[in-house]
C-alpha cells in the first residue's frame, strides 16, 4: 500500500540527503548580516509589541503540515492586521535547502519555518534562527514537556524554535500472534530477543519485528532510549563525536546480532512491500513513534483490532526509558523584518489551547504541551483499530520517559548519510555492525574536521 499525502507528513525522518558543505552551509548566513533583530539580552516593552501586532503586517510561513490554515486563523483572527501567508516549500531535506539557498541568495527567505528539532543544531551553528528570548518565548517553558524544551533550547539558554509536535518511541504489536505463540509483551530487551528467535523458529514467515537498514531516524531514537550521547555541541567549532560509545556498542551488538541470526526482518520501511508485510502479518511488532498509531491504522486497514501499544523494552526495567522519533517546531528566520509579529505567531501557533487542540484532531498530532497530554479527552480516546485500548495514554506516559539531554549534530545530513553506508548497510548485509560503527564513528570525524571543528572527546 503506497503511503498517502495525509500520513506522509507525520513521520519526520532522518532522511539520506546529499551532502552539503559546511563551507556552503556558512555561506547561507550571507543575509543575515544586515538584521533588524535585536540582542538576545534585549526584551521587547510591551508597547513595541503592542505596536508591531497592529500594524498591517504579511508574514511568510513555509510549512508542509495539510489544512494547517485552520490554526493560522486562529492567530490571525487574534491578530487582524497580521495576515500570515502559508508556503509548502517542500517537506523535510527539500525545504531546508531551498532555506539555505534563500539564506545565502540574502532574498526569498520564510519569516517562520517548520524545522525538526533535529535539524534545529543545522541552521543555528550558521545563525540563521532569531532568538525568541526577547519575545516572551521563556515564559513558555513549562508548557511543554521538559524534554521538548530541551531540544529546542541553545546552551546560552537561547530559545531557537518553539515545540509543536512529538514521537516518544513505544512498541505496537500483534496481540493476535502473541497469544497464538504464547509470547507475553516483552518487559526488556532480553525478553523481546528470546520472543523474537522463539517466533521466527516457530513460523519461518512471521518476524517479531523489522529494524530497517535505512531508518536512520529510528536507530537515533534507540541510541536515546539508551542512554547514549553521540553528540555533544560544546560551542559553534567544538564538537565531540561517539556514536561508538558503550551504549552505542551494547545497541549494535544486540540488533546486529539478531539481523545476523535472522531473527528479525531488515527490509527498508515505508516501501509498497513493507505495507504489504504489515497488512499480511509478517512482522508482530513495529518499533516506532506516537504517530505510528494513527499512520498504521490507516495503512494496515485489514488488521484493524489486532494492535495493541507498550512501551519499548527496557535495557533497566527498573528506569524506564525512551527516546524520540520525529517531530517539529516553528522558527522564526533570523533575517525577518517583523521579528514581533513572527515570534508571536510561533509561540501562538504552538501554545495557544484552541490551536495546539486542533493539530491533534485535524492533523492527529501527538502534543508536546503538557495540557494537552493530561487531557481526558486526548488520552481517554478507544480506537477500536486497537482493540479500544487507550493508546494516547499509552504515549503520554512514554513521554514522560524520553530524557533531556540528547543533542543533534550540526550536520545531521551527513551523518544519516554514512549511518546508512555503514551500520545501515551492515545490518541488510548481516555483517559485523559493532564494527560498523567504527567506521561510522571515522567517517563523521573525518567530515567534521575536514570541515573546521575540533573534535573533542566527550
Amino acid at each position: 500500500m503506497p503511503e498517502t499525502s495525509t500520513v506522509r507528513f507525520r513521520r519526520i525522518t532522518l532522511t539520506t540527503a546529499a551532502t552539503m558543505s559546511l563551507s556552503l552551509v556558512l555561506a547561507a548566513c550571507g543575509g543575515n548580516s544586515a538584521s533588524p533583530t535585536p540582542a538576545a539580552t534585549t526584551s521587547m516593552s510591551q508597547a513595541e509589541i503592542d505596536k508591531a501586532l497592529s500594524t498591517p503586517t504579511e508574514l511568510t510561513f513555509w510549512t508542509w503540515v495539510p489544512d494547517i490554515e485552520q490554526e493560522v486563523a486562529l492567530f490571525e483572527k487574534k491578530y487582524p492586521a497580521i495576515d500570515v501567508k502559508v508556503v509548502n516549500a517542500g517537506q523535510g531535506v527539500p525545504q531546508y535547502t531551498k532555506l539555505r539557498t534563500a539564506l545565502q541568495a540574502g532574498t526569498g527567505a520564510p519569516d517562520v519555518v517548520q524545522m525538526e528539532y533535529q535539524y534545529i543544531p543545522t541552521f543555528t551553528i550558521t545563525g540563521s534562527l532569531l532568538d525568541l528570548r526577547p519575545y516572551g518565548a521563556q515564559a513558555l517553558k513549562d508548557t511543554f514537556v521538559d524534554w521538548t524544551w530541551g531540544q529546542v533550547g541553545g546552551p546560552g539558554g537561547e530559545v531557537w524554535a518553539i515545540p509543536q509536535d512529538t514521537g516518544p518511541m513505544g512498541m505496537l504489536y500483534r496481540q493476535d500472534i502473541f497469544d497464538k505463540h504464547g509470547i507475553p509483551v516483552p518487559k526488556t530487551w532480553d525478553e523481546f530477543a528470546a520472543a523474537a528467535r522463539k517466533l521466527h523458529a516457530a513460523d519461518p514467515e512471521v518476524y517479531l519485528t523489522n529494524l530497517a537498514a535505512n531508518e536512520a531516524a529510528a536507530w537515533h531514537g534507540l541510541l536515546w532510549q539508551a542512554g547514549a550521547k553521540p553528540y555533544v555541541n560544546a560551542n559553534k567549532s567544538d564538537i565531540s563525536i561517539k556514536v561508538n560509545d558503550e551504549p552505542s556498542k551494547k545497541l549494535a551488538a544486540y540488533w546486529g546480532g539478531l539481523a545476523k541470526d535472522g531473527a528479525i526482518g531488515v527490509e527498508p520501511d515505508f516501501t509498497d512491500s513493507w505495507f504489504s508485510a504489515l497488512n499480511k502479518g509478517k512482522y508482530a511488532t513495529w518499533i516506532t513513534a506516537a504517530w505510528g498509531p494513527v499512520f498504521l491504522s490507516g495503512s494496515a486497514k485489514s488488521t484493524a483490532g489486532k494492535w495493541r501499544a507498550a512501551p519499548l523494552p527496557q535495557w533497566d526495567a527498573s528506569a524506564p526509558a525512551s527516546g524520540n522519533w520525529g517531530g517539529s517546531t516553528s522558527a522564526v528566520v533570523k533575517t525577518t523584518k517583523n521579528p514581533i509579529a513572527a515570534a508571536t505567531f510561533a509561540q501562538f501557533l504552538n501554545s495557544d489551547p484552541a490551536s495546539t487542540k486542533l493539530f491533534t484532531t485535524k492533523q492527529f498530532f501527538f502534543p508536546a504541551t503538557k495540557a494537552l497530554l493530561a487531557d481526558p479527552a486526548f488520552v481517554g480516546d478507544t480506537p477500536a483499530f486497537y482493540g479500544g485500548q487507550r493508546v494516547n495514554q499509552v504515549f503520554a506516559d512514554i513521554s514522560g520517559t524520553v530524557g533531556p539531554s540528547f543533542q543533534w549534530p550540526p550536520f545531521l545530513d551527513r551523518v544519516v548519510t554514512d549511518w546508512t553506508e555503514t551500520v545501515g548497510k551492515s545490518l541488510s548485509a548481516k555483517t559485523d555492525t559493532v564494527a560498523a560503527l567504527e567506521q561510522w564513528q571515522t567517517r563523521i570525524t573525518t567530515f567534521a574536521k575536514s570541515q573546521g571543528f575540533t573534535v573533542k572527546a566527550q
